[in-house]
């Protein structure tokens, strides 16, 4: 499993924050909450850094995720009903900008916390083409 260990002392750091704060607060204060638990425990954090995305060479925009752990793993605190189709389309697009391999969206909803993995993916594959003639 990619960054097995890393992924679960950052699901673990989300546990501890939603029994601390309880669900029903804004997403930002779990994130801040994040920040301050997954630092206790000796990771290092980036919040909100921006990633340039060009087109033929120009400058089009800044992706920008919320935390990157240890320069390894992307993590999106949110508070949603449920994860949705987009939700993991714009991890994909930080995975592909970043060059990170994992992403997780952490949803502090409910007071059963809730993740969900994504992966970078990894070169093209028959689905990525699909023949539009057949």
């Amino acid at each position: 499993m990619i960054h097995g260990e890393l992924s679960g002392d950052i699901i673990g750091t989300a546990m501890e924050v939603l029994n601390e704060l309880k669900p029903g607060l804004d997403e930002k204060l779990y994130e801040r909450a994040m920040v301050i638990e997954l630092k206790h425990r000796g990771h290092s954090v980036s919040v909100q850094s921006s990633f340039p995305v060009s087109y033929r060479g120009e400058l089009i925009g800044n992706l920008i995720p919320d935390l990157i752990v240890d320069d390894a793993v992307i993590v999106d605190p949110k508070v949603v009903s449920c994860f949705t189709d987009t939700n993991v389309a714009q991890m994909i697009g930080y995975l592909n900008i970043t060059s990170l391999d994992l992403a997780l969206l952490i949803n502090f909803k409910n007071a059963r916390l809730e993740w969900k993995r994504v992966l970078r993916p990894q070169g093209p594959s028959e689905h990525d083409n699909p023949d539009l003639h057949a």
